[in-house]
């Protein structure tokens, strides 16, 4: 087994990040600067991230139309290996980003993307079956196209575990419960996501810690929950911490759960304690969230940071 790192992204897309001083709604809004356009999809960010962190990382899931052909030509571009899945008919979407200078605030267009065909999701599970076989970290990110099984990360985190590859999952509503049973590595829910799971509000830090150490029952061994301009919480069954950085000038999160995500995989490999991990990761996080479009964080940035990262020991 090596030290290379697989991502999943399943419902790709071109990330299209437009800024405006203010935005008219019902009304005309001119745009000033050139949109950014980008690779995009969770995955495919966790990529760029481990790319610039110097990482062995390779990108699959499934691609369709020319738009993913584009896709795939960018992300080789930025030197991420990638062996995707073609689908017969279809195209990967277009993510609309718009930033609104005046309030600092990002809305998100998505679109819904292609179909996957019974064939394509067979092709993806044999590709899995061989690339895992070389892999240390399986990274499970994103939503699901049409007709992807809903239980689709539960079946590859099996199949990861089968073969003694960690796997960190990054997923919402019914694939996200069903993922977690089958004992990821580690999972990383924003404080939504957590409470969907959950099925309440959590409104202090003493909830957040029980929801974390009830999924920690299940056999996840580490638990990273993102807190926005809070930082973040990372829990495993010995230690906890909460960690929270300096304040900044957000102007794009996309990406920002990305580059922790991707900072959980490589953390570990440089065999991080938990401390440490949890404050690069929440600084890769903070870094990404202060870039335009999909633009993610670089090595030195996170080093530079880093330090200033606070840690505060909850148990």
């Amino acid at each position: 087994m090596s030290n290379s790192i697989i991502t999943v992204t399943l419902n790709p897309a071109i990330d299209k990040t437009i800024t405006l001083d203010q935005i008219y709604l019902g009304g005309l809004n001119r745009v000033n600067q050139l949109p950014h356009i980008d690779p995009g999809g969770k995955g495919i960010n966790v990529a760029k991230v481990l790319q610039e962190f110097g990482s062995n990382v390779a990108a699959t899931g499934f691609i369709a139309g020319d738009l993913g052909e584009k896709l795939e030509n960018q992300i080789n571009l930025l030197g991420i290996k990638s062996d995707f899945v073609r689908v017969s008919g279809g195209e990967v979407r277009t993510n609309m980003k718009i930033v609104d200078l005046s309030t600092n605030q990002v809305t998100e267009v998505n679109e819904p993307g292609f179909a996957v065909t019974d064939k394509a999701s067979v092709s993806l599970q044999d590709k899995l079956t061989s690339l895992l076989d070389e892999a240390s970290f399986l990274i499970l990110s994103g939503s699901l196209p049409d007709g992807v099984a809903t239980d689709i990360y539960q079946q590859y985190t099996d199949l990861a575990n089968q073969k003694g590859v960690r796997v960190i999952l990054d997923a919402d509503s019914m694939p996200f419960r069903l993922g977690i049973e089958a004992k990821p590595y580690a999972i990383k829910p924003n404080l939504f996501e957590l409470e969907q799971y959950i099925g309440r509000k959590l409104t202090t830090t003493e909830d957040i810690i029980a929801a974390g150490n009830y999924i920690l029952e299940k056999e996840v061994q580490l638990i990273c929950i993102s807190l926005g301009e809070d930082g973040a919480i990372f829990l495993t069954n010995e230690e906890g911490y909460h960690i929270k950085p300096k304040t900044i000038t957000p102007k794009s999160a996309v990406g920002a759960g990305d580059s922790m995500v991707a900072s959980l995989a490589y953390g570990h490999l440089q065999q991080f304690l938990l401390v440490d991990l949890a404050k690069w990761s929440t600084a890769a996080g903070t870094i990404t969230a202060t870039k335009d479009g999909t633009t993610v964080c670089t090595l030195d940035e996170v080093k530079h940071m880093y330090p200033t990262m606070q840690a505060l020991k909850l148990y």
